[in-house]
């Protein structure tokens, strides 16, 4: 009777735990699917808040605090430069989502290439006085990120970024980065994401 009544427990149990992760990977595929059609702050504002809710509610998973991060990172990058006081606040707020990710998820080649975006999104608000600081910054994650996973293929679409919109004498190229875009591309084409809710992003 015993044995009868454990096997019970351990059989409920699973097909609870089952329902809620069916839950939370179905509520994250929404989210990540809004992701490819979200164009203005306001937008990526809204998205972020969704992912932060369901991060609060998942706290063992890195994935939704990542995906706020880039969501907040992305409305920054839509006000564009000249108002470093909101884009240091949206900065801040990304920040604090991809340190609790990392709490979770150490050395992971993504959670670097979102810190990255972050420095070069403070790096935005005021060019001419923060290149010092936080270009550095953004170079030095980007390495960590390749470093972790040289096929990451947003690494690549990153460091094309760079190079298209840094000034020649300054070592930008309006050349390399279709190279970089390219090899970025064929990365995409050629990964498996390990779950449907995993970063591919980076294609469009």
């Amino acid at each position: 009777m015993k044995r009868l009544l454990y096997l019970s427990f351990v059989l409920i149990t699973g097909l609870q735990v089952n329902a809620q992760t069916a839950k939370y990977v179905s509520a994250m595929e929404s989210k990540i699917s809004d992701m490819d059609t979200t164009r203005t702050s306001s937008a990526w504002q809204e998205l972020g808040n969704g992912f932060e809710r369901i991060a609060e509610a998942e706290k063992t998973q890195w994935l939704p605090y990542y995906y706020a991060a880039v969501s907040n990172v992305m409305m920054g990058y839509m006000l564009g430069s000249g108002n470093s006081t909101q884009i240091d606040q949206i900065a801040d707020k990304a920040e604090t989502m991809i340190n609790k990710a990392e709490v979770i998820e150490k050395e992971n080649s993504e959670i670097y290439c979102v810190k990255k975006m972050i420095a070069t999104l403070r790096l935005m608000a005021d060019q001419m006085t923060r290149f010092q600081t936080y270009g550095p910054i953004a170079a030095e994650a980007l390495s960590k990120a390749k470093t972790l996973d040289p096929k990451n293929p947003r690494v690549y679409m990153l460091e094309g970024q760079d190079k298209f919109y840094t000034p020649e004498q300054f070592g930008g190229s309006k050349a390399e980065p279709k190279v970089l875009f390219d090899e970025s591309l064929k990365l995409i084409e050629a990964s498996k994401p390990k779950s449907s809710i995993y970063p591919h992003w980076g294609a469009g």
